[in-house]
């Protein structure tokens, strides 16, 4: 198995962190592979919110409801990036959307945030994908601008304990040949 198969087969959603700073140049490699996810067309329509502060934080808590499992995790984290993607670029054709899907910034921030996801496992860091959460506020806290939308916010840190690998379907039970 190569080594990035088992990148991607090792990681977990991880919600529990050590009170361990994370180093300024692991940030770097993980902000290195938001640089050089794929987008459409190359637009790039990514914007990275990286939180550290304990206050700024807290307001986003306050943002997740109570029965959300990540709460806990976004002021544990010694850090949490939250992604943002310019709205109407990604996908667009002078000024048109250029699928049925429309904007295709979600698709492009999902690419990005695997890469986060990845980069930080690969490093010995664990993250969880948050996205349960009240957007509005959450961009009010964080002063995201209009044209913008706060897609995801993501814990970063190392992990307090290692949990196992959730069950998978196999290949073939979504795999189609030729047709669904």
């Amino acid at each position: 198995m190569t080594a990035l198969m088992n990148v991607i087969q090792e990681r977990r959603s991880i919600r529990k962190y050590e009170d361990k700073a994370v180093p300024d140049d692991f940030l770097r490699q993980i902000l290195q592979s938001v640089r050089w996810a794929p987008s459409w067309a190359n637009t790039q329509c990514w914007e990275v919110v990286v939180v550290r502060n304990s206050d700024t934080k807290d307001k986003l808590q306050a943002c997740l409801g109570p029965r959300n499992p990540s709460t806990k995790a976004i002021t544990q984290a010694p850090l949490v990036l939250a992604l943002c993607g310019k709205e109407k670029h990604s996908g667009f054709y002078k000024g048109e959307a250029g699928t049925k899907f429309g904007d295709w910034l979600m698709f492009d921030l999902g690419l990005a945030t695997q890469n986060i996801c990845l980069t930080a496992h690969s490093l010995g860091l664990g993250t969880v994908i948050v996205g349960l959460f009240d957007h509005n506020k959450a961009k009010d806290v964080l002063g995201v601008g209009t044209g913008y939308e706060l897609v995801v916010l993501i814990p970063i840190g190392f992990p307090a304990k290692e949990s196992p690998a959730p069950k998978r379907r196999e290949i073939e039970e979504f795999v189609h040949e030729e047709k669904f």
